[in-house]
């Protein structure tokens, strides 16, 4: 495990350079079990199922519509683990997942494989990556702080929010690099991921947000006193007031007008403590419910300059409406195979 803080940046590099109609919303419902009686059921994590996604989910099931000619309805969530259920039995045919969720319902039925996943800014692989911060509250920051570097080692008793045990970057990440740091100090050498999930074994109190929005919202309010939540599920809510993004240091402050749950928070600052890049998550299909002419058809659609260009998809930083992936340099979808995401398995080794 002492490994592990150190090798995921290249364990994750290394493996990319290696290989990173109409449309209708039926939100909560269980969807049709099979993608090949004309109907397709795409269900979203708790994060995408916000309201200020609703234009950018619609684009996308507008798009996979295109390609297959069939309607498709949409399944919102409220947790993590009932959209990777809903796709592992087959209740949906697609989902928009993290690494983690991919890996854990491929797990459970290894007929869950990815289609497509967002480029980095150089339209390949390499850099399809975005980043897991660890968070406290700007006014706490200087406590964080060892030989006047940013340190994870002033979290130990604190209260911690978490996304959910499902999420890369809400959990699966932050939760192994926290392990591999304090496994070295005598005091916790036998701890474990599963030390984390509760409060009294090394957090003094563990919650989890349901959603990167909720584990931010947790640390603002002070229910939490740190938080673990990724930059794209907030970067409609909040902008860098001082430092360099992605990096120890840098402060963000929630926007005048931000959307809930955000809305009552306008001018609330953090400080990211602790930053790790994690692999773009995958749309993935569950390929025994969803037929083989679908699943390439959406391939073929979804990584076009069609897509790439619709601005409902892939917005401008700026844009009034976000879509579900920024506008970055050269991004777009590109087609993704299940070793991708290997490093994510490696995690849990």
């Amino acid at each position: 495990m002492k490994k592990l803080l150190f090798m995921l940046p290249v364990l994750i590099l290394g493996l990319i350079l290696a290989g990173c109609g109409a449309a209708g919303s039926s939100s909560g419902s269980s969807g049709s079990a099979s993608g090949s009686k004309g109907t397709i059921t795409m269900v979203w994590y708790p994060n995408e199922s916000a309201s200020n996604f609703d234009s950018a989910r619609g684009a996308i099931l507008k798009a996979i519509s295109k390609a297959t000619g069939k309607k498709v309805i949409e399944k919102t969530t409220t947790d993590y683990s009932i959209a990777v259920q809903a796709i592992a039995s087959g209740d949906a045919q697609l989902s928009f997942l993290g690494g983690e969720g991919y890996v854990e319902a491929h797990k459970k039925n290894p007929a869950i494989l990815p289609l497509v996943t967002n480029s980095g800014p150089s339209g390949t692989l390499k850099d399809a990556l975005y980043n897991s911060w660890l968070a406290v509250n700007k006014s706490d920051a200087s406590k964080y702080q060892v030989n006047g570097k940013y340190s994870i080692d002033g979290i130990a008793g604190k209260a911690m929010s978490f996304v959910s045990t499902s999420s890369t970057s809400g959990f699966a990440v932050p939760s192994t690099n926290i392990v591999a740091h304090f496994s070295q100090q005598a005091k916790y050498k036998n701890l474990t991921t599963a030390d984390l999930q509760e409060g009294g074994k090394f957090f003094s109190k563990v919650m989890f947000g349901s959603s990167h929005q909720g584990s931010a919202v947790n640390l603002l309010t002070g229910r939490s006193q740190v938080a673990a939540f990724c930059d794209t599920c907030v970067n409609d809510y909040v902008s860098l007031a001082s430092g360099t993004a992605n990096t120890p240091g840098a402060v963000y402050q929630v926007n005048k007008g931000a959307a809930a749950p955000f809305n009552a928070l306008a001018g609330k600052e953090f400080t990211v403590i602790q930053n790790t890049p994690v692999l773009n998550g995958p749309i993935a299909a569950n390929t025994k419910t969803l037929s083989k002419k679908d699943q390439k058809a959406i391939i073929k659609y979804l990584t076009s300059d069609a897509v790439t260009n619709d601005p409902g998809i892939f917005s401008a930083p700026d844009a009034k409406n976000a879509g579900l992936f920024v506008k970055d340099g050269k991004a777009r979808l590109l087609a993704v195979k299940d070793s991708f995401y290997d490093p994510i398995r490696k995690l849990s080794e």
